[in-house]
């Protein structure tokens, strides 16, 4: 079968792997209906997770049809249409009975591995490296579904795989990266970055009854979906200091909440000492780059909350001072999808959140992948979300 592979730093193929079959009583096999690339994909493709090995299939973003089911599997049968959680969950160790579901014990192949890395073990990941149990991604035309009686759902009569695709990642990990702001109406959020992580953190707080969404970025297409999907103002972080913007925006006050969206691959902006570094670690490094989130930390209100759905997968420098001395409250952690998977599909069916403006890229075929990659990474063509209907 096809799939897109990982063979090093920027180096993306479409190979022809072996098919997956039955590993255990609790798996199902899919044919990939649909399946996209994430912005956490281009951290693997610029070498800034640890444990990739050549060969590895990528993507955790992707849906399909049952073709095989595990000895006494009653969940699903064959022909059932199923969304597939990024996270893996075994259902019954603690974290998971608390709802905790990106932070499952026991889906990890690689606990030990991950312990060493962030102290206690991360639940397994599709497509996302040996660090979070080595699992083959979804950019393939078959997947091995582990322990698919727990997070996968049936996809609801009448609802086409667009509809539903991105409950898979980004639009719940939106949601929770605007539900740690605790809004309760008439706040100002400031979200950085407007790629699809951002748009549905920005629809997500409008939703919850935010007053103020103030959305940094300067790619002009992303400024243009997020003011559609509710951004009442805009800074672009290369022409405008951020922080004296957010504090011209809410007269002094700072937002109540932040949420950094970019993650490790943030670019420096607009003068100060922090943009000059930054700017210096892009040009020499390819490690991770908090700019974003050091914007965020200096610019939320004292007490406010600072979330971070935002992806970093090892040290960076934080400011503490601002943290402690402001008496800030960070969240942030991947994102529990199965927790949201009912309320946002019922969203969705009232209409309430715009699930495919934000596709700018289609394909029906793998073999674009590599391209549609560095398309991807480079915003070239306008490019914001890249989906593959396999069908």
């Amino acid at each position: 079968m096809k799939a897109l592979c990982w063979h090093g730093r920027n180096d993306i193929r479409c190979d022809t792997v072996p098919v997956p079959v039955i590993e255990d009583s609790r798996d199902v096999i899919i044919k990939v209906t649909s399946c996209a690339i994430c912005g956490s994909d281009l951290h693997l493709m610029d070498g800034q997770m640890p444990t990739m090995k050549s060969g590895d299939v990528l993507g955790h973003e992707f849906m399909g049809e049952v073709v095989e089911v595990g000895s006494g599997f009653t969940k699903f049968k064959k022909g059932d249409r199923i969304v597939v959680p990024f996270n893996i969950n075994c259902g019954a160790c603690r974290q998971c009975k608390l709802g905790n579901y990106s932070v499952c014990e026991r889906s990890n192949r690689n606990a030990e591995m991950a312990a060493a890395q962030f102290g206690y073990t991360t639940a397994g990941l599709f497509g996302y490296s040996h660090l979070t149990g080595g699992y083959a991604g979804g950019q393939a035309e078959y997947v091995r579904v582990p322990m698919a009686d727990v997070a996968p759902m049936k996809v609801p009569e009448g609802m086409d795989d667009e509809s539903v695709l991105f409950l898979t990642d980004i639009l719940p990990t939106g949601w929770q990266g605007a539900e740690h702001c605790e809004i309760q109406g008439g706040e100002t959020i400031a979200v950085w970055g407007a790629g699809p992580v951002g748009i549905f953190a920005i629809q997500s707080a409008k939703i919850m009854g935010a007053e103020l969404i103030i959305a940094i970025e300067t790619v002009p297409e992303r400024i243009a979906l997020a003011r559609k999907a509710g951004a009442t103002d805009i800074i672009d972080f290369m022409n405008e200091d951020v922080f004296e913007r957010v504090k011209e925006i809410t007269k002094g006050q700072g937002a109540d909440g932040v949420i950094d969206c970019v993650g490790m691959e943030a670019s420096a902006g607009h003068g100060g000492l922090t943009g000059v570094l930054s700017a210096v670690q892009e040009k020499l490094t390819a490690t991770e780059r908090p700019y974003a989130l050091a914007e965020a930390i200096k610019a939320v209100r004292p007490c406010g909350i600072v979330s971070v759905p935002g992806v970093y997968g090892g040290p960076i420098p934080v400011n503490m001072g601002s943290i402690v001395q402001k008496g800030l409250t960070l969240k942030s952690g991947q994102t529990h999808v199965k927790r949201y998977l009912e309320p946002l599909t019922k969203l969705i069916q009232e209409g309430k959140i715009d699930m495919t403006s934000l596709i700018t890229h289609r394909s029906h075929d793998l073999a674009d992948g590599p391209d549609l990659y560095k398309a991807f990474r480079d915003k070239k063509d306008g490019c914001v979300k890249v989906v593959f209907h396999l069908n």
